[in-house]
């Protein structure tokens, strides 16, 4: 029996060094295709730094609905003076020999994991296929396809709306004898790393769903346990040090717990098993 057991782990291990040097030399290709538009990621990065984003078009819109509406207001703030600045320009700055050529590196590596995640993920359910039944393993397309797009989707969301509330808002406090100075690794380890975590963030519906579709979780399970969500996404969004950082992961973290749910409660409608309404949170 105990020879049985030792056979059986080291198989699993065995099995798991085979997927993990396929992800790995996915993981390398896709790098070395991204490496040639790395430059341009990297300058949809800076965008924010150049002060011309979808935030200052809103201001200018809000600025122009004050003045019609309100031209006692605008006049006393003095709105036209601000409608009138020129975005200030803003540069990366690096500091010591090939730093740039690290952060290409780091880009490329990250870029070149988003183009292979179908891969990632078709090796990960892999792994766990011997397990499954044969209902469940016929699941790996459409659940490697949602998977990568949900990450896809995070990370665009984050590049898009939330990297530029950022930025604004680091840059909102420079003033008279105060200037933002970026190093161009901090703010690319900075931008990675929450990619990364809004990627992940928006995969919760789809392993709720799949966690649902194997008998693991339901709603009911769910539903009663969302002041502990909303506390483990305030624990994971304090380990950023500025509070706007830490209300932008904490606040999509949670909503995608409650994404979740309905998720949950919707499969098990469609499977017909016990259909109730979702209880509302307070």
């Amino acid at each position: 029996m105990a020879e049985s057991k030792r056979q059986s782990l080291i198989e699993h291990l065995t099995e798991l060094r085979k997927r993990l040097i396929i992800v790995v030399l996915a993981v390398v290709i896709g790098m070395g295709v991204a490496w040639n538009f790395s430059g341009a990621i990297l300058d949809f990065v800076e965008r924010p730094l150049t002060g011309h984003t979808y935030l200052t078009g809103i201001k200018k819109q809000v600025y122009l609905q004050v003045k019609e509406r309100a031209p006692a207001l605008y006049a006393q703030f003095k709105l036209e003076q601000e409608l009138g600045v020129a975005p200030k320009q803003h540069l990366l700055n690096y500091s010591a020999p090939l730093e740039p050529f690290f952060v290409q590196c780091k880009i490329s590596m990250m870029a070149g994991l988003i183009l292979v995640l179908p891969i990632v993920f078709h090796q990960l359910w892999l792994f766990i296929a011997p397990g499954l039944t044969v209902k469940e393993r016929r699941m790996v397309v459409p659940v490697v396809t949602a998977a990568s797009l949900a990450f896809c989707v995070g990370a665009m969301f984050f590049l898009v709306v939330i990297w530029p509330v950022i930025i604004n808002f680091s840059l909102s406090y420079e003033a008279q004898g105060l200037q933002g100075w970026f190093n161009i690794t901090a703010y690319v380890n900075f931008c990675l790393r929450l990619i990364l975590i809004f990627g992940l963030i928006f995969e919760l519906p789809v392993l709720t769903l799949v966690l649902t579709r194997f008998g693991l979780v339901s709603y009911q399970v769910l539903a009663p346990k969302r002041k502990y969500a909303l506390l483990a996404s305030a624990i994971v969004a304090a380990f950023h040090a500025d509070l706007i950082t830490m209300f932008v992961i904490m606040v999509p973290m949670y909503l995608m717990y409650e994404i979740s749910i309905w998720t949950a409660w919707i499969f098990v409608k469609r499977e017909k098993l016990s259909p109730e309404p979702v209880p509302v949170a307070l």
